[in-house]
């Protein structure tokens, strides 16, 4: 089976199908059968501080999700990585399929050894959409793909924040969407490894409800100051997208200011 957009013929393995991303025009691959992205990594991409041009790396890049909404957002080269064979290789035909091959590229490896092949201090953004939870047995009650994306099988919040450590070069920024329960954690291993957070939103789902989502971007040696954005509220009282959701998923292609 093929799928055929943008005159790029991509073909589609068992169980997959094709989804649209809502925003210019893009599709992506997905199967029930894997970690399909969320919210969280569209948010994310909108949030991230990327640069006209240089070089961005997603990591955990899963398929690929990222990577291709940030190359809405400027003219960079963007490579992405992914340790899971299966999700890097839907990763890869996605951008295929809406013929980006010639500014997002997709790795299939570890995070944990990119700097070994890549360098140090060669990305001038990492953005980065990890697992959440920590190992607690739960896991085990997932199939292998779902697992990984959702708990630290692959590598901990420790390893993610090392490895943006050794990829991003001094300045650069690194933007992760997390969980709030762990921004503390999050804070204090950045400072730990030499990434100072300097801006922070929540997101809730309503208004009257606690964030579970948490955006922070940080400067490698960056000084000592961080600001808090307004809360970002998904839905508003009728059950519907508030204005600026509707915004992130259909309306203006420019970053934050």
């Amino acid at each position: 089976m093929t799928n055929s957009y943008n005159d790029m013929p991509v073909p589609l393995h068992s169980a997959e199908r094709v989804d649209d991303l809502l925003t210019h025009n893009l599709r992506i691959i997905q199967s029930d059968e894997v970690f399909s992205f969320s919210m969280d990594a569209v948010l994310l991409a909108r949030f991230a501080s990327v640069p006209p041009r240089g070089r961005v790396l997603d990591l955990c890049t899963g398929n690929g999700v990222i990577p291709m909404l940030l190359s809405t957002r400027t003219r960079a080269s963007i490579e992405g990585i992914e340790i899971q064979p299966r999700l890097a290789d839907m990763a890869r035909r996605s951008v295929a399929m809406n013929g980006l091959a010639e500014r997002v590229i997709i790795h299939e490896g570890d995070l944990r050894e990119l700097h070994q092949t890549a360098g140090y201090g060669v990305f001038d953004a990492i953005t980065v959409n990890p697992p959440y939870m920590p190992l607690n047995g739960s896991d085990l009650k997932l199939n292998s793909h779902q697992a990984m994306a959702r708990h630290e099988l692959g590598c901990t919040l420790e390893e993610v924040i090392q490895a943006c450590v050794r990829l991003v070069r001094t300045g650069g920024k690194v933007s992760m969407v997390h969980k709030p329960q762990r921004l503390v954690d999050i804070i204090s291993l950045m400072r730990q490894y030499k990434l100072e957070p300097k801006l922070i939103r929540f997101v809730h789902p309503r208004a009257h409800l606690e964030a579970n989502m948490v955006l922070i971007e940080a400067a490698r040696d960056g000084r000592p100051e961080v600001r808090l954005q307004p809360p970002l509220i998904v839905y508003n009282e009728d059950n519907q997208y508030c204005p600026e959701i509707l915004d992130i998923y259909y309306g203006a292609k420019e970053g934050k200011s």
